[in-house]
């Protein structure tokens, strides 16, 4: 089948999960640098703190961006189970346009948080706070692009599994 959006959609979603995954690892390696630090060393590095948040920030919207695509998000299936296969259809679709409207909300106030505190500066690290919170408006608009994507396909969410139902 061809893709309705090409092949990015499928590549930003692959490279989404493997800069969650490193940014997992980064933080697990700050957080070991950081307990050997105050155990061993007996002096904990005062940017780790700050650092692992902003990678756990980041990781997290990434993953719930391509979450959206891959369909790994939590859903719950016992309502969409309990009816009949000719509502699934709607459901899936109401729930894509709902996911693109969570995504629309990320991208509009994601942008202006981080406007609002582009100027403030995290003194630990140097960087500004706005680059903490620049995940939102990225995850907020692949998500809607993703969710703009199922609707094209026209298989929202697993409507490929709707032919041997009932």
């Amino acid at each position: 089948m061809r893709e309705p959006l090409g092949r990015w959609p499928e590549r930003s979603s692959n490279f989404m999960l493997a800069a969650g995954a490193v940014g997992l690892i980064l933080m697990t390696a700050i957080i070991g640098y950081q307990v050997f630090g105050r155990y061993v060393l007996h002096s904990s590095p005062s940017w780790a703190e700050e650092a692992s948040l902003i990678l756990m920030i980041w990781y997290v919207f990434f993953a719930a961006a391509a979450g959206v695509r891959e369909r790994f998000h939590i859903r719950i299936t016992a309502l969409e189970n309990a009816v009949p296969a000719h509502v699934r259809r709607p459901m899936r679709w109401f729930v894509h346009t709902v996911v693109a409207l969570a995504g629309l909300s990320l991208a509009i106030w994601g942008t202006e948080l981080v406007c609002l505190t582009w100027e403030h500066e995290i003194p630990t690290l140097g960087l500004s706070r706005g680059v903490a919170y620049l995940p939102l408006p990225l995850s907020g608009v692949l998500m809607i692009l993703f969710s703009i994507e199922h609707l094209l396909r026209g298989d929202p969410a697993g409507d490929e599994d709707e032919a041997s139902v009932d």
